[in-house]
């Protein structure tokens, strides 16, 4: 499943206005509410439906990740669903074969990049919107409100290319923080959730023993756009060498993962995977290590 219509994992506010009414294009506004714990085990989410009826891109509609986009028998929140339930809920959306999707959000970029690794995974064409709402509504660009967006037309059905190699398993993690598997574990939480300073929504602070820190979010810039290129290889130098192969990613869900999943990728990385279960599913194992401190 091939297109020429998108010029890689990250378009801007200009792209995305030049080709807002290209019928093979697909907007989806990703953004999921979930606030900060309060206390240790404190976690509360909840669908952007309503951020996303206040105020989106016009012709956009709304991908819940908390709804149609996890599979719910999972024993984690937003888990991905197998990619047959995944092809059907974005049918739903409009999306196709041969459609190409754009995702964006308004909480700072990584939900919208959550549902770029899960359509990247199952083979659709799919960029993120650098910057999301805020870079948009910025450049002075429309923004609609309401949930009448007209009929989701029908489309032909998509057939997922699978790509396995995209998510890590549990065990998959426990092999390389044991060292009987090659590869580098990073965790993309702020400084607080690595070494445990900050309250956790999950059963235990800290994290997996042998992983480094690469915060998702200090690969953005102060508007919320991906850091230039010089920049951001920079900043991911000082964690990663070329040599520390595969990466595996993870955070307190598979969230900012993503977002860090994509900074890689946009560094030209192919030996990315995402822990899809984080922390949320590790910590409630009492026989799965957690450390704390940097």
């Amino acid at each position: 499943m091939t297109t020429s219509l998108l010029p890689g994992p990250l378009v801007d506010d200009t792209w995305l206005a030049a080709h807002l009414d290209d019928p093979r294009l697909v907007v989806l506004d990703a953004t999921a509410l979930l606030p900060s714990p309060r206390e240790d085990g404190d976690h509360r989410s909840a669908s952007g439906h309503g951020t996303w009826v206040e105020r989106h891109v016009p012709g956009s509609r709304h991908a819940d990740l908390t709804g149609d986009l996890s599979d719910h028998d999972a024993p984690y929140h937003f888990a991905v669903p197998s990619p047959e339930a995944l092809a059907e809920a974005l049918a739903r959306l409009g999306v196709g074969e041969g459609s190409a999707v754009v995702s964006y959000d308004s909480g700072g970029g990584i939900w919208a990049a959550r549902l770029w690794w899960m359509l990247r995974a199952i083979g659709v064409p799919a960029a993120v919107l650098d910057g999301g709402l805020e870079a948009w509504a910025a450049a002075g660009r429309p923004v609609d409100s309401g949930d009448d967006t007209g009929p989701v037309p029908a489309v032909p059905s998509l057939t997922p290319v699978v790509r396995p190699d995209l998510w890590a398993g549990i065990e998959d993690v426990a092999a390389v923080s044991r060292g009987e598997r090659t590869g580098a574990l990073v965790c993309a939480l702020p400084p607080g959730g690595y070494d445990g300073s900050a309250p956790t929504r999950y059963s235990r602070r800290g994290h997996i023993p042998g992983s480094r820190s690469l915060p998702g979010r200090g690969l953005l810039d102060e508007a919320g756009r991906v850091l230039p290129s010089d920049e951001l290889a920079a900043r991911i130098g000082a964690v990663l060498d070329t040599d520390d192969s595969p990466v595996v990613l993870y955070c307190g869900g598979g969230i900012s993962a993503a977002g860090a999943a994509l900074a890689l990728t946009l560094l030209g990385r192919t030996d990315v995977s995402v822990y899809d279960g984080s922390l949320e599913e590790w910590s409630k194992d009492p026989d799965r290590p957690l450390e704390l401190g940097s």
